[in-house]
């Protein structure tokens, strides 16, 4: 489940753009609002304008009417330290938790509200916001965090205090998972569908490391490339053993991830490759797998949309392209 923060870069009206838990759609926050678009077909489902303010987070749960939403941009409609709970049946917040610092990412379970901010993580219970945990992370200014949307495993994933080290909330099984993820610093992190594996990749952004969540054994290195790159996005497929990344190069990589085996890998392994690529402008940008079988969909900060569909043989065709938004070069 990715998302991009673009308060401090925008091009355009967009403060923040952000997939829900099955990537079935995607949320916008604006200068003046939010506004909701299904993926496939690509669409807008609804919006809502606020005469008085920017909104910097708007996360979804799932398509349901609830979503948490968090003051942005240069006139926010509300503080940047405070998260309030949004019920769009009503067009009111129905709750909302402050906090000292500003806050950096929320995420959401039907179970779970998870707020980030820059050295701290709190968990709290949907039903009655009651705080059930906190954890102290190194400087996170992204607000790194991943939780598994399964109700069947609360799995939560973060930076630890070291740099490049990931810590893993097994909440079911009440055990906690250290991970030396990279030497250099992280920057991303991703789940997949039901919290057994975590992706993560590093400010070099050459290497991408998959791991059990439960043991913490590394399970698979892929390399995006041999030169340096920002990773924007990390996302697994909830229905292939498929990985994507986008980054600041410009293409979209997917990768084919090996069969559920012990865990264990020999001493020197080799990384492997992506077997199909999509180019898109070079722009910041956020992936997901699309709902119909081997498509993939790119949501980028100038406002822009793709799909496109990939074979077993790496062929990559873009099927769709529209506009959501406006770019002030496109006026």
């Amino acid at each position: 489940m990715s998302a991009m923060n673009l308060s401090r870069e925008q091009q355009n009206e967009l403060l923040f753009v952000g997939f829900n838990q099955d990537s079935g759609c995607f949320a916008c926050g604006t200068d003046s609002g939010f506004k909701i678009f299904n993926c496939d077909p690509f669409k807008e489902t609804f919006h809502r304008d606020f005469s008085n303010g920017g909104i910097g987070i708007v996360e979804m749960l799932f398509r349901c009417n609830i979503l948490a939403i968090v003051g942005g941009g240069r006139n926010p409609r509300y503080p940047p330290n405070k998260v309030m709970i949004w019920d769009d049946h009503q067009s009111r917040n129905i709750g909302e938790l402050s906090f000292r610092s500003e806050v950096k990412a929320v995420k959401l379970r039907r179970d779970r509200v998870v707020v980030v901010l820059q050295n701290k993580i709190y968990v709290y219970n949907f039903s009655d916001l009651k705080l059930v945990d906190h954890i102290e992370t190194i400087a996170n200014p992204k607000g790194l965090c991943a939780l598994c949307p399964n109700p069947s495993n609360t799995v939560l994933a973060c930076p630890g205090v070291t740099r490049g080290t990931v810590r893993i909330e097994l909440y079911d099984l009440r055990k906690t998972t250290l991970i030396t993820a990279h030497e250099a610093e992280l920057s991303q992190i991703c789940l997949n569908l039901d919290g057994t594996r975590l992706a993560t990749a590093s400010d070099k952004g050459t290497l991408i490391r998959i791991f059990d969540t439960q043991s913490g054994q590394i399970t698979q290195e892929l390399r995006r490339g041999a030169d340096r790159a920002e990773i924007y996005s990390i996302c697994f497929s909830p229905t292939a053993p498929l990985l994507a990344c986008s980054s600041d190069k410009g293409t979209v990589h997917v990768f084919s991830l090996t069969a559920e085996g012990s865990g264990l890998l020999p001493k020197y392994f080799s990384s492997e490759w992506s077997f199909a690529q999509f180019r898109v402008p070079e722009t910041r940008t956020i992936c997901a797998f699309g709902t119909e079988k081997n498509t993939i969909v790119v949501v980028g900060a100038d406002g822009s949309f793709y799909k496109a569909v990939f074979d077993a043989n790496g062929e990559c065709q873009n099927t769709s392209y529209s506009k959501f938004i406006q770019s002030d070069e496109d006026e």
